[in-house]
């Protein structure tokens, strides 16, 4: 069979990637695994990271998946903890899992004598050998942190604690004219507002799928976002054209609850349903990058900078913590490298 197989980390779970050339006879099969599914951004399959799964595509075999009477009791705790200091229900989930795979590895070592050689040990034999990735890595030292912060006996020095380096990896942006394109694609009003108000207003998906019509403030031309990520508020300016576009959306759909609901009234649309949309607003467009709706975020903060907004304001406008995150933009934005004469040109 022509394919290649790793584990990798999908929205914070350990996945078994399959890759191959796109093949019908290949599709059909990895469909009949349980859960196969495709990831249009990163073109593969991926499936439970299980024995049985890591055996048929000749990967390593996992560590016993269950944790020892002090691991599992380890782990309750922890969750208590994280959930007591107001942590989404993803980052505690993100985090359980996490150090659930660290204390599997000392399964037979009592979690007092777990040392920072231990860790280290960790990271090379499991994470390495597994071809894991260092954002996997990386959030298993958040865990680790985090954890061993609440343990009373414990031989970790948390400060010593590594972090693997992290590849400096720029955003990915679409131009303007790609931008219109996949905006314009869609007949459908709902799916053209939700994409329209992702681009226009910077907002993550989880954000947009939270909003409520009340949370669209048409006498200030603003958009209140509650409780988004780090458990903010923020706001964000209104484009009139989109306020339109709500306006004749609101007529026709009435949402109740939610600005965009999905097919149970009161609910709202759901995150993988929003993927399509933008998936085959893309097929419509033949634009063969894969965009994800991150990428529409990622193009407005861009464009933001290089129509000339300060960068203090598009961190604000972003939700940033740190100004060096909101930084990034900087080396995508082309307004001033277009600028720049090939000494080539001079031949």
């Amino acid at each position: 069979m022509n394919w290649k197989a790793k584990i990798v980390l999908h929205k914070g779970t350990a996945r078994v990637a399959v890759y191959f050339e796109k093949n019908t006879a290949l599709i059909t099969r990895i469909k009949t695994f349980e859960d196969a599914r495709w990831c249009a951004s990163h073109k593969y399959w991926h499936l439970p990271d299980t024995d049985a799964n890591r055996l048929h595509f000749k990967l390593p075999l996992a560590l016993t998946l269950v944790p020892n009477a002090e691991g599992i009791e380890s782990i309750n705790t922890f969750k208590r903890y994280l959930l007591s200091k107001r942590y989404s229900t993803n980052t505690i989930k993100t985090y359980s899992e996490a150090l659930k795979s660290f204390l599997i590895f000392y399964n037979s070592k009592a979690i007092k004598d777990i040392t920072n050689e231990d860790v280290i040990m960790y990271n090379n034999e499991y994470i390495l050998k597994n071809m894991l990735s260092a954002s996997y890595q990386n959030q298993i030292v958040n865990a680790i942190k985090l954890y061993f912060k609440i343990v009373k006996e414990t031989a970790i020095e948390i400060e010593k604690i590594h972090r693997p380096k992290q590849g400096k990896v720029l955003p990915n942006v679409l131009s303007k004219e790609e931008v219109k394109a996949i905006l314009s694609a869609h007949n459908n009003l709902k799916h053209k507002a939700m994409l329209s108000l992702i681009y226009s207003c910077g907002l993550r998906c989880g954000e947009l799928l939270a909003l409520q019509p009340h949370h669209i403030d048409s006498k200030r031309n603003i958009v209140l976002l509650k409780n988004s990520k780090g458990k903010k508020d923020r706001i964000v300016p209104l484009s009139s054209k989109i306020l339109d576009m709500l306006r004749e959306y609101y007529i026709i759909h009435k949402p109740k609850t939610y600005l965009f609901e999905g097919q149970k009234e009161g609910s709202p649309y759901d995150a993988r349903s929003l993927q399509q949309v933008l998936k085959q607003a893309l097929n419509k467009t033949k634009i063969t990058k894969p965009v994800t709706l991150h990428w529409l975020r990622h193009s407005y903060a861009t464009h933001l900078l290089e129509n000339g907004t300060d960068l203090r304001y598009i961190q604000e406008l972003l939700g940033h913590n740190s100004s060096k995150t909101t930084e990034i933009y900087t080396h995508v934005s082309t307004k001033n490298i277009q600028k720049i004469k090939s000494p080539f040109d001079d031949l």
